[in-house]
């Protein structure tokens, strides 16, 4: 979603080569609702920061992420987010750390790791 035209999402997914793979639907929130729900709306401009949330089933934000309009998203970094909310969902007791990836070790929160979670990674 963004507030530009859905004109101008065709013309970015035409002509950007980075979007032609890109297989969902682009939105047009023209009247900034949606934006000012998430609070990335700015008021000064009419435009959105760059807002990038991840939405459980249930409708729960699970994670989010704000740039300002010139910084760029990592699209890796965000499917690794969804896996690991979608891994989490079913092991409420575990934890994905950073850089965890699909089917890489997981950990359980404990007092007893504060400041240990670097060997618990490295025990196999």
């Amino acid at each position: 979603m963004s507030t530009d035209t859905k004109f101008v999402h065709l013309a970015w997914q035409k002509d950007e080569k980075l979007l032609e793979k890109v297989k969902y639907p682009m939105g047009a929130d023209r009247t900034g609702k949606l934006s000012k729900l998430f609070g990335v709306y700015d008021e000064e401009t009419g435009h959105a920061l760059r807002g990038t949330f991840i939405i459980s089933p249930e409708g729960k934000i699970v994670a989010s992420e704000v740039n300002f309009y010139n910084v760029g998203r990592n699209s890796e970094e965000l499917l690794r987010k969804v896996q690991a909310n979608v891994y989490l969902a079913g092991q409420s007791e575990e934890a994905c750390p950073a850089r965890w990836t699909m089917g890489a070790k997981t950990l359980k929160p404990s007092a007893a790791m504060v400041g240990k979670v670097y060997e618990a990674l490295e025990q196999h």
